[in-house]
Parts: C-alpha cells; sequence; structure tokens
C-alpha cells in the first residue's frame, strides 16, 4: 500500500481547511476596505475615468475573489507532503499582506503613485504565488487567474485616476467648506 491518506481523509483536511481560510481572508479583506473608499471626501472630488464601474461592484468583485483565494489555500494547505506547498503558503501571505495595504495607501494617504506601486508589486507576487500553486494543485492555481484579472484591471484604473487627477495624489483633502446663499 504506498497511499498516505484516503480519498475521504483528503477532503476532510481541505473542508477543514476551507472553513479556516476562506472566512480569514473575507475577513481580513473586509477590514482593510474599512481603512477608507470610495465616499471618502478626497475620492468624491476626483474625476472618474471612463471605465469606472458602479462603487457597488467592488464589494462584490473582492468578496468573490477573497473566497476563491480561501478556496485555493485551503487546497494547497491540504496537499500535505506536496513539494513546493511551503513556499506556496509562503508567497500567498505575501501578496495578501501586499493586497491589503493597497486601501490604505490609496485611500488613507491618497497616494495614487503609491498605489500604482503596491499593485504592480502586488501583480508580480501574485504571478509568482499562481506559478507555486499551480505546482502544487492545479486548481489552486486556476482559482487565482481571476483574481489576477482584477488586478491588471485595477492598475489600469489607477492609472487612470492618476492621469486624469495629477494635482490630486498625495494632497490631503481640505475640510473647507464653500457656502453659496441664494
Amino acid at each position: 500500500m504506498n497511499v498516505l491518506a484516503s480519498k475521504g481523509q483528503l477532503r476532510a483536511s481541505f473542508i477543514r481547511w476551507a472553513l479556516f481560510t476562506v472566512p480569514t481572508c473575507v475577513l481580513l479583506g473586509f477590514l482593510a476596505g474599512q481603512m477608507g473608499g470610495p465616499e471618502s471626501v478626497w475620492f468624491q472630488s476626483l474625476e472618474k475615468p471612463a471605465i469606472f464601474p458602479d462603487p457597488k461592484w467592488f464589494g462584490i468583485v473582492w468578496t468573490v475573489l477573497y473566497a476563491m483565494m480561501g478556496f485555493a489555500l485551503a487546497l494547497v494547505c491540504a496537499a500535505w507532503g506536496a513539494r513546493g506547498r511551503t513556499l506556496a503558503i509562503g508567497l500567498f501571505v505575501v501578496q495578501f499582506i501586499i493586497n491589503l495595504s493597497w486601501t490604505p495607501v490609496f485611500f488613507g494617504a491618497y497616494q495614487m503613485t503609491g498605489g500604482l506601486v503596491v499593485l504592480g508589486t502586488l501583480a508580480a507576487a501574485l504571478i509568482a504565488t499562481i506559478v507555486m500553486f499551480w505546482r502544487v494543485r492545479t486548481l489552486a492555481g486556476a482559482l487565482l487567474l481571476p483574481y489576477l484579472a482584477w488586478v491588471c484591471f485595477a492598475s489600469v484604473l489607477n492609472y487612470q485616476f492618476l492621469q486624469l487627477n495629477p494635482g490630486a495624489d498625495g494632497v490631503e483633502p481640505t475640510q473647507q467648506v464653500q457656502r453659496i446663499e441664494f
């Protein structure tokens, strides 16, 4: 007998991991999103690119992507003994931390250029993560492809915001109110 675990044991291991990784990814993504958002005075004052979707879609898309990330991570975590598993998990953690840092940089520090740097770094780390996940479990790597597509879209969007609003990069909004009397 050369089988280390039955299919049932592997499935149970994946389910246990998923019960931890999916809610953790979604929760951390939600908490990072609370550090700023499109309702801020600064963001409302920016000129929006033509490809800017309705803001409600960001919450929907990110929730789905964070859940997919959690499932991909669970597949890799459940792959005990797989070659490259530890490196793949480490790369995931690194890219996830980079992911979570975008909101405080863009919305919190009003840094569109900094946000673009974060997204470029995220794309590179994500590609490395996808490669390693793919080697451990093909499905895990495939589950991260929509996330990579969204990061690429977010990079284009961030770049267009910077092009349309060069004077707002790194500039904290003023709380001045202009009063007009009729």
